[in-house]
């Protein structure tokens, strides 16, 4: 919590009447430590603000009343005065609060003011990560930062107190402060059972969220709050009556439901404000299945019965395992009552089982299609047994009702809280959760990651992106530079510093040096060493293939074709074959020996005896309407047969032949168009021309060798070749002669069917 200057008061809020209301249930010694952190805390907070704009000393004031309705002990109540305030810097070796205060406490005190900074922290981030995902991790991190389940009854007291300083105040509550609220504090209570806060924070963040939607249905409401409890009181004591004269023992319990839950149930079964009929709920435990079903007949013989709102989940159970029965019944003024009627083990199985109320409520709509199974919901059933030990002992009417009652207040309202904490003096005692299998800490956005115990930077890095693990050369944990080696904890900060290119280090890989905790970060590095460990393989079998290939004299041979004549897929396996010695070259001998014997004998590819225009100087090119002209061909489009071309007189050099889409000689032809001429293809027999491919490709050892491949293999003789290289893409012309456009054509064809590679003709 960041603490500000606040406006001077005129005394502190932990005054006499305070005191009484706050060491309320506590005993001599628990009334002087808390009278000890209230001398303590109140002059240090008397003119801070926290980030809110609230008064320190009253936030923290109005937190421990809330503490003593809840009915903890005096550690936790003296820890909420302590937590706030400001804790001493790194050069302090011993926080005076434990000198002063205990261990006990201290640990309460660090434990609250994590959470306080993680509540900072994803407070600041800008936007939402990871959707629903992101909002379980930080409810399972606030679980567990506070091993000590009395720190999250502080951070849940403390949230509430913040809404309704909000409320009373009149400031306009942040809509982020609110919406956290919902998704993430009031879930975490729901979990653990603490329905009083959790109905009151609803109510409170959805009327900061929705004020509209909030005062319509407050004014749907027929009659007030308490006139409502009194209703209720009324039919409690008649039911109570009457299941007593039928011998039947049971405990009756029942409040109305509060308006963030009328609203959530309209909006999730799409319901009129008139179709609800469990604004008044009552629940009845009996001792027996049989009992369940005489308290039914007794509950339709004192009221009218809605047939449609009757379920029996006794005979038929939800597909969670939940059973119950369910009635709606009304008055003779036709105000409706929801009843649902359960033996002690149904209602321990509704609470503690597989149809845990959290499950139900968190799944929306879906309800009673979830199931509860799992570590997570297993420690959230015994947390809740914890915090629901001595329940069964209360005598108040405001027992939850499966978590729909209602808390829904006007006016703020102080007064202590029915107890869900045990007042036994084993709860003064810390309540620790059991031991949990991950941590979880923050990226700087504050999106929250999960992580195996154990897990160092290195994991985190490949937590978050492969690469980012490759590259990882450096951590900083909450600011400070750590070794790559530090196990990390809950709740902190972690920056990656990497470097722009490389790999991981072997030594991350030794179990001794600990490095990596996660399986999955390990088989990463693996994965990386054995891609370098393949490709020198591959590297180290293609020098032994070209090799033999040279001796033998069979360098134009298209590998790939060779390797599947030799039963590989592809290329690189022959040479990993090759190089792992599972493979002998003496098989490639004897595969050149077959074909030898099949082969007849062909053209030489570079025929000398072919004519070549650049060696005749016959073009072949016939001038319409002239004889005896010297013709060349232009070198910026290098026609060839069959294109359509033109000519244009030069001064002293004949006529010069271009392509007719050629750019240089429509800009000639523009500027001076007498010069232009017409031109056409005489018999050109075998004479060969030039012509020019531009080819791009990405730059691999191979490149120059597997595009010479083609051009052997087309009996194409390459007479110039221009190359640039930017980067790793790769630019080059190749000048070849050829007899006529369908050689163009096949080599283009053969060029554009290589990997990574594209070839088109060529001009200026």
């Amino acid at each position: 919590m960041n603490h500000t200057a606040s406006s001077p008061m005129a005394e502190s809020a932990f005054n006499p009447l305070w005191f009484a209301q706050a060491s309320h249930g506590l005993d001599e010694a628990g009334r002087t430590l808390l009278q000890a952190a209230a001398d303590w805390a109140g002059p240090i907070l008397l003119d801070l603000a926290g980030s809110t704009g609230e008064p320190l000393d009253s936030h923290c004031a109005q937190v421990a009343l809330i503490l003593a309705g809840l009915g903890v002990d005096a550690q936790t109540r003296a820890s909420a005065l302590l937590a706030v305030t400001p804790a001493p810097g790194p050069e302090v070796k011993q926080d005076p609060v434990q000198k002063a205060f205990g261990a006990e406490v201290m640990t309460l005190v660090r434990g609250s003011r994590a959470l306080y900074r993680l509540g900072s922290l994803t407070g600041q981030a800008k936007e939402q990560t990871g959707g629903g995902d992101q909002k379980e991790m930080k409810r399972k991190m606030l679980l567990a930062m506070a091993a000590d389940l009395r720190i999250v009854l502080m951070r849940l007291a403390s949230r509430l107190q913040s809404l309704r300083w909000y409320r009373q105040s009149k400031t306009v509550c942040p809509v982020e402060f609110a919406r956290e609220t919902l998704e993430l504090y009031t879930p975490l209570a729901n979990r653990l059972g603490i329905w009083q806060i959790k109905w009151e924070m609803e109510d409170l963040a959805f009327r900061f969220l929705n004020p509209e939607v909030y005062k319509h249905i407050a004014s749907q409401l027929e009659d007030k709050r308490v006139e409502r409890e009194t209703l209720i009181s009324q039919v409690r004591d008649q039911l109570l009556a009457a299941l007593k004269r039928e011998h039947i023992v049971a405990e009756v319990s029942g409040r109305p439901k509060h308006i963030f839950s009328i609203w959530n149930k309209m909006r999730n079964k799409h319901l009129d404000f008139e179709q609800l009929f469990d604004l008044r709920a009552l629940r009845v435990i009996v001792e027996d299945e049989r009992s369940c079903y005489h308290t039914l007949a007794v509950v339709h013989s004192l009221w009218t019965p809605v047939p449609e709102e009757f379920d029996d989940y006794i005979s038929r159970p939800k597909p969670n395992g939940y059973r119950s029965l369910h009635t709606v019944i009304a008055d003779a003024q036709g105000r409706c009552f929801e009843i649902q009627i359960r033996t002690r083990d149904m209602h321990q199985f509704a609470e503690y089982g597989m149809a845990a109320h959290w499950r139900y409520k968190e799944a929306g709509a879906q309800g009673g299609q979830q199931t509860a199974d799992g570590e997570d919901d297993k420690k959230i059933a015994w947390m809740r047994q914890l915090l629901a030990w001595d329940r069964e002992a209360s005598t108040s009417n405001a027992s939850n009702f499966n978590g729909q009652a209602d808390s829904n207040k006007d006016t703020a309202s102080q007064a202590p809280m029915e107890a869900v904490v045990s007042k036994k003096p084993s709860v003064a005692r810390p309540l620790k959760a059991q031991e949990d299998e991950h941590i979880y800490v923050l990226t700087p956005q504050a999106r929250v990651i999960e992580l195996p115990v154990g897990a160092t930077p290195v994991d985190f890095a490949y937590y978050l992106h492969t690469d980012l693990g490759h590259r990882c050369r450096g951590a900083r944990v909450d600011g400070q530079m750590v070794p790559l080696s530090t196990r990390l904890s809950t709740g902190q900060t972690v920056e990656i510093v990497a470097a722009k290119s490389g790999g991981p280090s072997r030594d991350w890989l030794n179990v001794q040096l600990g490095f990596l905790a996660s399986p999955r970060s390990r088989s990463k590095v693996r994965a990386w060493f054995n891609a370098i460990e393949l490709q020198q393989r591959i590297s180290q079998g293609q020098s032994m293939v070209e090799k033999e290939l040279q001796r033998l004299g069979r360098t134009a041979v298209n590998l790939e074709q060779m390797a599947q004549q030799l039963g590989f897929a592809k290329a690189d396996d022959l040479y990993v074959a090759v190089a792992k010695d599972e493979f002998s070259l003496r098989q490639v001998d004897a595969l050149f020996r077959e074909d030898v014997q099949e082969e007849e004998p062909v053209q030489r590819v570079f025929d000398a005896a072919r004519e070549s225009v650049s060696k005749t100087g016959k073009s072949g090119v016939l001038v319409v309407g002239v004889d005896s002209l010297m013709t060349q061909l232009a070198r910026c489009c290098r026609p060839a047969p069959p294109d359509l071309i033109a000519g244009f007189v030069t001064r002293g050099r004949g006529v010069s032949i271009h392509r007719a889409d050629c750019k240089s000689y429509q800009e000639l032809a523009d500027r001076q168009p007498e010069r232009a001429i017409s031109v056409d293809w005489g018999d050109t027999g075998d004479t060969q021309y030039p012509v020019d491919l531009a080819i791009e490709a990405q730059e691999h050892p191979s490149l120059l060798r597997d595009l010479s491949e083609v051009f052997a293999r087309l009996r194409l003789n390459v007479t110039g070749i221009n190359t640039l290289s930017r980067r790793s893409l790769t630019r080059m012309i190749f000048t070849i002669e050829v007899r006529d456009g369908e050689q163009i054509q096949k080599a283009l064809a053969a060029l554009n069917e290589l990997s990574g590679v594209s070839a088109r003709r060529y001009s200026f």
